[in-house]
């Protein structure tokens, strides 16, 4: 789980500085706030882990990827070439991660449950991007490599512990290539050093947390009457949701089911989803049917009420379709996955905005997912402070903030919620001025009954 994010120079973020993030950590603020960009960030970071390319220190994506952010210049703070851009995480593993010797197997050499890196790019003068310097760091000691003086090609390595040197192979060291993307150790770390082997390890720990990262954008797809479905098994919904149907036969399939607790019985993942959109209040029943034995077509049929007919999700209101795929992403990503969310309580109903934190809490709780997500919803927002007061989520799972732009910058305010569910910060006209409204339509009312002679 990622616990904390520090940036520097990046979109409209001059610096974020040690942002705590928890199980589920919320954004908040007005459009072009940088609610998004801080989201984008970990998306930029995890299309550059799957892309194949290894020489490019980012990928800022494309129409396919799930940031598209133009180049280099593009995603600097003010588009100042000359500036460079640099970011910190720090993640927890379920389980302690252990450093073995290379030379002795069963001799650890340092263990923790928390890996911190951090990173710093910056435009070369040929135009090609360059990492200045990158790092990891566990139980007290630190992995660096970083450029050699003013060259573009040329990189040293430096390990800082007090029980722990590099040593080096027979023969002369020559300068080490660049980094892989923005994060990996190059092959020649291994020749070059003889206890250097461990540090693909949390290369590889890098790879793994942002492999477990889950995306679903803001705008969905549309309802389709029929579904076809080859047997594949995605891995998300996809960045509109369009693989929500394949996901729910995959998990049926796969005979998926969700944990309630010792001595219950445990329901599929698509009975679970049913049971949250009727707790809603959006349907009474919910299912996915073959339109005919051994047919790869498949239509997604919904009761309304309990004396309703049924129908297909095409022909009920837009939120079932909207929500589906976010209820889904909650439990069918693999335990303990990062989960981003844009803008989940989109074309729903207030009541269902507020149910959604109940779903996050949930999904949480019983899958040890982190949820990460930016919204404009007052009623989600109010529903987590409401069971933060009854003692259903505590106010340490809890990581809210509030985005607003001064002076051309964004700015991020930590919402300081108390044992109560009291936003003890509550920031000016956050959702808009309530009492301004009411004020201002009792004085026309006032004005109007005058006038009408009342």
């Amino acid at each position: 789980m990622l616990k904390e994010l520090s940036v520097t120079n990046f979109k409209s973020w001059k610096q974020i500085g040690k942002m705590r993030l928890a199980p589920i950590t919320g954004l908040f603020g007005a459009n072009s706030s940088g609610k998004t960009s801080i989201l984008q960030l970990l998306l930029m970071l995890k299309q550059t882990v799957e892309s194949p390319d290894r020489a490019q220190a980012l990928i800022f994506g494309d129409e396919k990827t799930p940031a598209n952010l133009g180049t280099f210049r593009d995603v600097l703070f003010q588009h100042e070439p000359a500036k460079t851009l640099s970011w910190s995480l720090l993640w927890e593993f379920a389980h302690p991660f252990a450093v073995t010797d290379p030379a002795h197997v069963k001799q650890v050499l340092f263990a923790g449950r928390e890996l911190a890196f951090e990173a710093e790019v910056a435009e070369g003068t040929s135009g090609r991007l360059l990492v200045n310097r990158m790092s990891y760091e566990i139980a007290g000691h630190r992995f660096t490599m970083k450029r050699k003086g003013e060259s573009e090609t040329k990189y040293e390595l430096q390990a800082e512990g007090h029980d722990f040197q590099l040593h080096q192979n027979r023969g002369r060291l020559w300068p080490l290539p660049a980094p892989v993307k923005c994060y990996g150790f190059p092959d020649q770390v291994k020749a070059y050093f003889q206890n250097a082997g461990f540090l693909s390890d949390l290369q590889l720990r890098f790879e793994q947390m942002f492999g477990q990262f889950y995306y679903l954008g803001p705008l969905r797809e549309y309802p389709k009457r029929e579904y076809a479905w080859s047997g594949s098994e995605p891995a998300d919904m996809g960045r509109q949701g369009g693989r929500v149907v394949d996901a729910l036969l995959a998990a049926r399939e796969a005979s998926i089911t969700i944990p309630l607790g010792k001595g219950k019985k445990r329901p599929s993942l698509e009975v679970y989803v049913a049971g949250w959109l009727k707790r809603l209040g959006l349907i009474h029943s919910f299912s996915v049917e073959a339109i005919a034995k051994d047919s790869n077509l498949y239509r997604v049929r919904v009761q309304r009420t309990p004396t309703s007919a049924s129908v297909l999700i095409t022909d009920v209101g837009f939120g079932v379709s909207q929500i589906l795929p976010a209820l889904v992403l909650c439990y069918y990503v693999p335990k303990g996955s990062t989960i981003v969310l844009e803008q989940p309580e989109i074309h729903l109903h207030p009541s269902v905005q507020a149910g959604l934190a109940d779903v996050f809490i949930d999904a949480v709780n019983r899958r040890k997912v982190q949820i990460i997500f930016e919204s404009h919803s007052e009623h989600l927002l109010r529903r987590l402070q409401r069971r933060v007061a009854e003692e259903k989520v505590a106010p340490e799972s809890t990581a809210l903030y509030f985005c607003q732009m001064n002076n051309g910058q964004s700015e991020l305010t930590p919402l300081k919620v108390d044992l109560f569910g009291n936003i003890e910060n509550w920031p000016k006209d956050f959702f808009g001025d309530e009492f301004g409204e009411m004020a201002a339509m009792t004085t026309a009312a006032m004005k109007r009954k005058k006038a009408m002679g009342q």
